[in-house]
């Protein structure tokens, strides 16, 4: 397939290489002028989980429309940045190219179908993914456990096989899914569970487990996020959140959520996609979620000093 991924910082780093070194052509789209010079002259290097190897045959620019019509566009950005992304890539989607995004939190789809065609979007989980940048052109993969993949507007569909058959051939342990947004909702309610309260307290998740205090603010901000879905018809696969997100928590007890490494370098995060997104999904749904609006509130303050 013809790739263009859109937004390749460490995560979009690991789907490039890995893709592209399974015969696709990639292009790889990012703002950051050093890390596409880097890759244009040396390739583009990563290490780590994966393996360690340098992929020279990717092509990459500050500009999609270089790129062309493509089979296939990952927005791999920060939620914040999907609607730049979803604005940006008019010129390089035909009749029948795929758009997937891949994003933590609630409502990146809907933000896309804001310029793009539901016709053309797919959703994607990464689950238990870890990277990082080391320098321009340089990426090191921390760890990964499954893609999980569905179009947006559900059903099981033969280009959704497609795309999990080159992700699958690409080395990533991926599967398709009938109703995405059940995926999403789960990985969400786990993601509430560890995000700002981890942050909050600067700690690993095994730190919060420790703490039965600190946990219990962890099991309320997903008790929270659960009541949401569940009243607004999200056919959960679980209904008791707390085993379902403690059993969660104990397979990655070293972690330090992303929102955390976010704060420790002193960069935002993506907060109102997360925990601050509980409370608008709350309303809604006619449900409270005191507990998220109280840890967003925290994580806002420290980042207005930022």
């Amino acid at each position: 397939m013809k790739v263009a991924i859109v937004g390749t910082g460490a995560m979009g780093s690991v789907y490039a290489t890995l893709l592209a070194d399974a015969g696709n052509e990639v292009w790889a789209i990012d703002q950051w002028q050093d890390h596409v010079d880097a890759i244009n002259s040396n390739g583009l290097r990563l290490e780590g989980f994966s393996g360690d190897r340098t992929v020279k045959a990717i092509k990459a620019s500050s500009t999609p429309d270089d790129a062309g019509i493509c089979d296939l566009i990952i927005i791999a950005t920060k939620a914040a940045n999907v609607e730049d992304a979803a604005k940006s890539i008019g010129a390089i989607i035909g009749e029948h190219t795929m758009v997937l995004a891949i994003q933590n939190g609630l409502g990146s789809g809907a933000r896309i179908a804001n310029h793009i065609s539901r016709k053309h979007i797919l959703l994607g989980v990464a689950q238990a993914f870890g990277a990082s940048m080391k320098g321009p052109g340089h990426a090191h993969h921390n760890g990964m456990d499954q893609m999980r993949i569905g179009e947006m507007t559900g059903g099981n569909t033969a280009r959704l096989s497609s795309v999990v058959d080159m992700w699958q051939g690409a080395g990533f342990n991926t599967e398709g899914y009938e109703d995405i947004n059940r995926v999403i909702w789960e990985k969400f309610v786990c993601n509430v569970t560890l995000s700002a309260p981890c942050t909050i307290f600067n700690r690993t998740v095994i730190e919060m487990l420790n703490d039965p205090d600190a946990w219990s603010i962890s099991l309320n901000c997903a008790k929270e996020a659960f009541a949401a879905g569940r009243a607004l018809g999200v056919a959960f696969s679980f209904d008791d959140p707390v085993a379902y997100v403690t059993a969660y928590a104990e397979k990655v007890p070293n972690a330090r959520p992303s929102m955390l490494l976010d704060h420790l370098d002193r960069r935002h995060s993506e907060i109102d996609v997360i925990n601050g997104m509980v409370p608008v999904v709350a309303a809604e749904a006619g449900t409270a979620a005191p507990y998220n609006e109280i840890v967003s509130a925290i994580v806002r303050a420290r980042e207005s000093e930022f």
